[in-house]
């Protein structure tokens, strides 16, 4: 007779091993590349332009010469590009918004709208060390093979491009681990978005979990304006969703846990 204990040691060696075969197939599908030249920039602005003025109408095309979607934002920004490894094509891009003391509201556009997050205590969010989440896009090549919609999550299961689905249920991974990286190299702690429902929907999914202020405001449509703190979201989905911790931190290369030792089996 197979005891409890054992039961839930052979259950754990197998979700350790399937954590890592899912790490495993993410890295030999995706690469995630920070903008740290003007070139690069430019593609991620390019991309921009074609999902917020083309496709969606969110930014005026005539504000936004020369086919690039940019602001006042991108200034104190960090930028990353999704590439598709096998194509190279860009699959996604995503901007963490770094607090700038000389502008209003820390030049974060999330505090603008949201009252909320703006009169939060310091305890909550810190004003020098919270970031602002913005400008997640998917590329319209990679939305036609992956359905319609900003944020899609399913992979149709003959696309022979895509077997790496069973790595990522979305490239909404892989831009995710380039936020958690962008978290930690601009030193932030915590994080702000103004999200709209699909999107939310579509995190929760993956067991990515932001706290919401309870508004809910008209930017661009309907919005939700969220935050969290980065370890704590972190900590949560290790605990909850191993192996979605695993593709975003590289096995916590990225973000190490704070109490290493801790381990919760998921259900």
């Amino acid at each position: 007779m197979i005891t409890q204990e054992a039961q839930l040691a052979n259950a754990s060696q197998q979700k350790t091993v399937t954590e890592f075969n899912l790490t495993e197939l993410y890295y030999k599908w995706f690469d995630v590349v920070r903008c740290d030249t003007p070139h690069l920039i430019k593609r991620s602005q390019k991309l921009r332009y074609q999902v917020y003025c083309i496709e969606t109408g969110f930014e005026s095309s005539q504000n936004n010469p020369g086919g690039l979607e940019k602001d006042p934002s991108d200034e104190h920004a960090f930028h990353s590009l999704l590439l598709h490894r096998p194509s190279s094509i860009v699959a996604g891009t995503v901007r963490l918004i770094i607090p700038n003391r000389e502008r209003n509201c820390s030049g974060l556009p999330s505090l603008e709208v949201s009252e909320a997050l703006r009169t939060m205590p310091a305890s909550i969010l810190p004003p020098e060390t919270t970031a602002e989440i913005s400008r997640f896009s998917v590329s319209k090549d990679f939305r036609k093979r992956l359905g319609d919609g900003l944020y899609p999550s399913n992979i149709k299961k003959n696309s022979p491009e895509f077997l790496g689905r069973r790595a990522l249920p979305s490239i909404t991974l892989g831009l995710m681990r380039a936020i958690v990286e962008m978290t930690r190299d601009a030193g932030m702690t915590h994080v702000t978005a103004v999200v709209e429902p699909a999107l939310i929907r579509l995190l929760q999914r993956l067991g990515i979990r932001f706290e919401r202020t309870g508004e809910r405001v008209t930017y661009h449509g309907t919005r939700y304006p969220v935050y969290r703190n980065m370890s704590d979201l972190l900590e949560e989905i290790y605990e909850h969703r191993p192996e979605i911790w695993h593709a975003i931190t590289d096995s916590g290369r990225i973000w190490p846990r704070a109490n290493p030792e801790k381990r919760i089996l998921s259900a």
